[in-house]
Parts: structure tokens; sequence; C-alpha cells
């Protein structure tokens, strides 16, 4: 009798390899909405998203059998469809730069000339809706190779060797592009949340001789 191999998350592969629409059924409404999400954000457009959602399950589905399970069920399904959102910037003919590209010197980013310290503000006011609509737009604005990173990391909340097994980078790639993604959006949001730190009202006994 061949014993079942329960994952982390839960799910029997034994089910899923077999082919139990059930078992699936529950894998895909585990991770649909994540996926979709990632998609999302790296595509910025819903139907590419949603094509994406698709391929990644119809890929997941047909290549169970493989899945070894020495990683993580679900990042094995986030590479998936880390790399179909990847090849539709391809299809657009848009250069997402390579996820497997090494970090050499040639690479270097410039470092922003002013970051700001967010530390002071107030959680509600970082969590607003105006902060999360500017969060998002410089999110947008980020190179994908370092967009894809910061979104596994910091949106998805994977962690630092997950996220080097979705995308087949050293951990020490993952951490330097992770810092660079960082740069780049204090660089961005600077003058943003500038503006709501210069209105806010000096705090007592701060400054004072």
């Amino acid at each position: 009798m061949i014993r079942d191999v329960v994952t982390s998350e839960g799910f029997s592969l034994e089910a899923l390899r077999a082919g139990d629409r059930a078992e699936f059924a529950r894998f895909v409404e585990a991770y649909s909405g994540v996926i979709y999400r990632l998609a999302l954000k790296i595509l910025g457009n819903p139907q590419d998203a949603e094509d994406v959602l698709q391929e990644t399950f119809i890929k997941a589905f047909s290549h169970l059998a493989n899945f070894d399970g020495r990683s993580k069920l679900s990042t094995w399904l986030y590479r998936i469809g880390t790399n179909e959102a990847l090849m539709v910037l391809r299809r657009r003919k848009i250069n997402p730069l390579s996820i497997d590209e090494p970090d050499d010197g040639a690479q270097d980013e410039q470092e922003p000339l002013e970051i700001m310290d967010w530390c002071c503000l107030p959680e509600g006011e970082m969590m607003s809706s105006e902060a999360r609509k500017y969060l998002d737009g410089a999110i947008d604005q980020l190179p994908h190779s370092l967009r894809v990173v910061f979104l596994l990391r910091e949106i998805e909340g994977l962690s630092t060797l997950e996220t080097a097994e979705v995308l087949n980078l050293s951990e020490m790639a993952v951490k330097t592009r992770l810092s660079r993604a960082r740069l780049r959006l204090r660089d961005l949001l600077t003058g943003y949340f500038g503006e709501l730190l210069a209105k806010k009202p000096p705090v007592e006994g701060v400054g004072e001789g």
C-alpha cells in the first residue's frame, strides 16, 4: 500500500496526483486568489491576470506527477504563476529583465539621494487609501526584476528562501533585489510622505533644548 503524503498546507498529494476533483477544487480555492492578485500586480491587466490564473492551474494539474515535494506546494505554484506572468510580458515585447539574470556589478542601481524616514508617521496614515494608492503606483514603477521580488516577499509574505526557490535565484540575489526595490520605493514616495510629515505638529519635548 502506498503511503499518502500530506503537504504542509494540508493537501493530499496522492489525491491530487490521482486527479481527485474535490481535492483539486480545494487546492484551487485556496490559491486562486493569491495567484490572481500576484499576476494582476505584475501585469496590471485583469484579463491577462485571469489568463495567467487559468494557465497556472492547468499546468499545475498537468505536472503534479512531477512535483517531488522538496519545496512547499504553494512555492511550486507561485513559480508556475510567476513564469506565466513573465511570459505574458515577453509576448507584449516588454523586457521583464529575466528573473534568472545574475546580480553583477553592471546592474547596480543608483541609490536615491534622499531617503525619507517614515518611522514617525501614524500607522493609520500609512494604511490610508490614499497612501495605499501612492504605494501601489510606486510598486508599478519598479523594474520587473525588482517588482516581482518585492511582491513575493513583502506583499505575499514569502520567506527569502521561498522567494529564491520561486525565482530560481540565490538567497543573496533575492536580498539584493529586495534592498534595491525598497530604496527605489522610498525614493519614489519621499515627496508624498515628506509632505505628510511636514503637516504633522511636532511631538512635545522633541527638539527642545
